[in-house]
């Protein structure tokens, strides 16, 4: 690091605020001299205070300790990225929102049916309504259990490696649908294995 030309930066950015190395001072609750020993390179801002000098100034932290500016086109580059990433992040938060509310639309109304089969007592007259409030029943399993996958970012993370478990072929709702499936299968067993132990 070239502390020279970075102080020489600071002294620029200060006369460019418009302002002496006093109020700079008072500004960061630093001495003069300590302002003076910045800009001759003689010393540098601790850590700490980088972050206040960077936001006083509008500049990046690595733009202090570089001594310059970006560059235009490297400020609209990084821009165009920080855009880029936070359209992701904001896709793949609506996505997220979207799987965990359909997810608890069918545990809810799983859960209904489940409730009034089970409050009337009429799952048990034919095979239709037995089969109807078993599925009900396991479907409640199944949503219980894909909360923490979705949640967690399991599923995400399955996702991103299934091209190391030679899966890349399968499409995303496939996949979901495999996932359902197994969550289905595991519900069914958790329940066979309450009955069998408790009756």
């Amino acid at each position: 690091m070239d502390q020279i030309k970075a102080g020489a930066f600071l002294k620029d950015l200060r006369k460019e605020k418009g302002i002496t190395q006093e109020q700079l001072a008072e500004e960061l609750g630093v001495s003069d001299r300590t302002i003076s020993r910045w800009e001759t390179g003689n010393n540098m801002p601790d850590i700490s205070l980088l972050v206040e000098i960077a936001d006083f100034f509008d500049v990046s932290i690595p733009e202090i300790i570089k001594g310059e500016r970006k560059s235009e086109e490297m400020k609209e580059e990084s821009k165009e990225v920080a855009e880029t990433m936070s359209y992701y992040a904001k896709a793949e938060k609506e996505q997220l929102v979207k799987s965990i509310r359909n997810m608890s639309i069918i545990g809810f109304a799983a859960l209904l049916v489940y409730m009034v089969l089970y409050v009337t007592g009429v799952y048990d007259r034919n095979d239709l309504l037995r089969y109807t409030y078993g599925i009900s029943e396991a479907l409640i399993y199944v949503t219980v259990l894909m909360f923490p996958l979705y949640t967690t970012g399991l599923l995400s993370k399955i996702r991103i490696n299934r091209a190391k478990y030679k899966f890349n072929s399968i499409p995303g709702p496939v996949m979901k649908v495999i996932a359902f499936i197994v969550a289905f299968a595991v519900a069914v067993l958790i329940r066979l294995l309450i009955t069998k132990v408790f009756g």
